[in-house]
């Protein structure tokens, strides 16, 4: 159905709908408006060559992901809404190719999630009812890595942050780089794709900063893609290693996020919703063509606590895609609880945390696949290199 039509059959049901805290009201929001609130959209495009056929394709695609946004938020319901952001003017292909590993296709074989009623499992014993280590001050600022499939390194050296400032006690997490380990971390076995801004793994990041050590951003800033610089690689923290969770269990990964501190975690983010989020709890009610995710993972992102809101039980994630994109740059998603999560199959590994050559399917459970590879640092501490040997210690 057209845009304008899709639009004006709605038109009663977007006036009548309840708004969620934090919803916008879309029903005149125009392209006009989108681009003075989003100007960095236009300016991209200019840069990469305007034309009035470029607009128009943009002004299209834009109306066409406006109709969907507001079909999903007049449904009674939702338990999440759409709102503009960087990407509401974009295809869902053009979204995947610069924001996950998935440049197309599919996203899985998805069983169908447990009803919303069916939560509330009782937690595993001894932890809080709710989690937030950005209460704590161990979470930096969200970023943004831009058009670089670097998620895998924010994910990673976010954690790495986190991890230090809880060993160190320090009241404010340092900044570190996200550019030392793009640049200069290698990938021979292809884990997660080719490296750098094609993707990696988070664990393969936590090896290497365990030899390497890791530079403060302020040293060594971020710029998406480029070859290593010594002369930026001034190591001030370093890990002994990693633990990698059991996949698929939700009592190891709640008592880790409860108890070491924020996790990194891979997930399913290419969907139409990831792309339209705005706020609330993502995974229930609305538009169909929104409210699913899939289980194929392509998107590495920051586990920082847990919580309940209204009686719905989410997991707390933070994003790489800057804080215009949903809560700040939060997602909030969908938490049945221990046995009545989802599952699904992964099809294509290799853009997980599969390597070169793993092609057999593997099966993750949670919505979106939370649940399937996560990782933390252990040892995490500051460093500086001897004075004789030069060797970080």
């Amino acid at each position: 159905m057209h845009a304008a039509a899709l639009g004006a059959l709605l038109g009663a049901s977007v006036a009548r709908a309840a708004p969620l805290g934090g919803e916008r009201d879309l029903s005149s929001y125009t392209y006009e408006q989108y681009e003075r609130e989003f100007p960095a959209r236009r300016w991209s495009s200019l840069a990469a060559g305007w034309t009035a056929q470029v607009g128009e394709l943009r002004r299209s695609t834009f109306e066409s992901n406006l109709a969907v946004m507001r079909a999903h938020n007049a449904d009674a319901n939702k338990t999440w809404f759409a709102a503009p952001n960087e990407f509401t003017d974009w295809t869902n292909d053009e979204f995947r190719a610069a924001r996950t590993s998935r440049p197309s296709g599919g996203r899985g074989d998805a069983t169908a999630g447990a009803p919303l009623a069916a939560q509330g499992a009782a937690l595993p014993a001894g932890l809080p009812d709710s989690v937030d280590w950005r209460s704590k001050g161990v979470v930096t600022p969200v970023k943004n890595q831009g058009g670089c499939g670097s998620c895998w390194a924010f994910s990673a050296v976010e954690t790495l942050e986190s991890f230090l400032a809880i060993e160190e006690g320090a009241k404010e997490a340092s900044v570190l780089s996200e550019q030392q380990v793009v640049s200069c971390m290698a990938n021979p076995e292809g884990c997660g794709g080719s490296g750098g801004c094609a993707g990696a793994t988070q664990g393969q990041a936590f090896n290497y900063t365990s030899g390497a050590g890791l530079s403060l951003e302020s040293d060594y800033p971020y710029q998406g893609s480029g070859s290593c610089s010594a002369s930026k690689t001034k190591p001030y923290a370093k890990n002994d290693g990693f633990v990698k969770l059991k996949v698929n269990d939700y009592n190891d990964l709640m008592t880790a996020v409860a108890t070491k501190g924020p996790i990194a975690i891979s997930i399913a983010a290419g969907s139409f919703g990831w792309q339209l989020y705005g706020g609330g709890v993502f995974g229930g009610g609305g538009v169909s063509r929104l409210s699913g995710c899939g289980y194929d993972q392509d998107h590495g992102v920051q586990l920082v606590g847990y919580g309940t809101d209204s009686g719905k039980d989410y997991w707390l994630v933070r994003n790489s895609w800057g804080a215009g994109w949903g809560e700040h740059g939060y997602m909030r998603i969908i938490r049945y609880g221990d046995g009545k999560e989802p599952c699904g199959v992964d099809k294509t590994p290799q853009d997980g945390e599969g390597c070169r050559g793993d092609t057999k399917p593997r099966t993750y459970c949670g919505f979106c696949g939370i649940m399937g590879s996560s990782t933390y640092p252990t040892g995490a501490r500051k460093v500086h290199p001897s004075a004789s040997t030069g060797i970080l210690v």
